[in-house]
């Protein structure tokens, strides 16, 4: 039985980290976590999807193999960057520090499912409008979340 808990453990862990599901945020709550840290993180996610679009339509003319994955690899990159903020949206915001008897409630709310959609269009688009527009729903969010 000491053999097994370890390694029934060991590849708990490593489910978790493989899958990525306990990388957005620990629900404990550890409380050494920070918001602010969240927009950062969300704002930096916004740079490298614009980023990812531009790339993307400036290999989209080229048919060698090396464009063809640099272009393949940018895709992955843009769609796991708004998925990433999508997710802390969804876990970290939605899940445990919007609260319903918060007098804002609803307007923090609206704003953060502006930045769940926005993110669902840099998913669908190579268009550098939606990348700014999620942009702008992260700053219209932060600015709701902290009551300015």
């Amino acid at each position: 039985m000491r053999i097994l808990i370890p390694s029934v453990l060991a590849a708990l862990v490593f489910s978790l980290g493989f899958h990525g599901s306990a990388s957005a945020h620990c629900e404990v709550p550890c409380g050494i976590y920070g918001d602010q840290t969240r927009f950062t993180a969300m704002l930096e996610d916004h740079k490298t999807i614009h980023k990812a679009m531009t790339q993307v339509v400036a290999l989209a003319g080229k048919t060698n193999a090396q464009s063809a994955n640099q272009l393949a690899r940018w895709v992955a990159t843009k769609e796991a960057h708004a998925t990433k903020t999508q997710g802390v949206i969804a876990q970290y915001f939605m899940s445990q520090r919007i609260k319903a008897k918060d007098p804002k409630y609803v307007t923090k709310l609206t704003k953060a499912h502006a930045v769940m959609v926005a993110a669902m269009k840099c998913k669908q688009t190579v268009d550098t409008k939606n990348a700014d527009a999620l942009r702008t729903a992260i700053l219209a969010f932060h600015e709701a979340y902290e009551g300015k």
